[in-house]
């Protein structure tokens, strides 16, 4: 049986405009199911990627130095990004903690940011980790899927290249 997933717009800033994927016939996608899932357990963590994306959508665009590489042969990135010592802090309490947050997404260009899923990065190697294992594997499919979408002209992009337009009836195949 194929899997399938539907492009969803979330939201856009002066320099970025998010989506998202809701899979096979799920209402509901992705991201909005990662934000539910952590902003309780993990309110920081997830309020410091929010932020990010804040700041990445407002202010700088999606710039490669903000997404993180989880592997050599990934297609997928990551975020949050990577601190000036290596590691993501976000501030709990007054003190600083690293964020193992992660939430995999797919930078399409300065201006497109496709976000996925994510959980708390246990292992040094998202492939080794229980936690991100799965949301890690999906998002290289997807993000595999969306390159293919946009090599087909199923997914193309307006003039500026600052959005995306598909049928909305169109399926990701991944």
């Amino acid at each position: 049986m194929n899997k399938f997933a539907h492009i969803k717009p979330l939201f856009k800033y002066n320099k970025v405009a998010y989506y998202s994927v809701a899979l096979d016939d799920n209402k509901e996608t992705l991201f909005e199911k990662f934000v539910k899932q952590h902003e309780g357990v993990n309110k920081n963590k997830l309020y410091h990627i929010l932020r990010w994306l804040q700041v990445i959508g407002k202010k700088y665009g999606a710039q490669n130095r903000f997404f993180r590489n989880e592997a050599l042969t990934a297609d997928a990135s990551a975020l949050p990004p990577v601190g000036k010592d290596k590691k993501p802090y976000y501030i709990e309490n007054g003190k600083k903690k690293n964020n193992t947050l992660r939430l995999y997404c797919l930078r399409a260009s300065e201006g497109v940011v496709f976000l996925f899923s994510g959980d708390v990065k246990t292992a040094k190697y998202a492939q080794d980790c229980p936690n991100v294992k799965t949301h890690f594997l999906l998002a290289n499919q997807l993000t595999k899927a969306i390159d293919q979408a946009f090599r087909d002209k199923d997914i193309i992009w307006n003039e500026d290249c600052t959005l995306i337009e598909c049928d909305e009836k169109f399926k990701l195949f991944y």
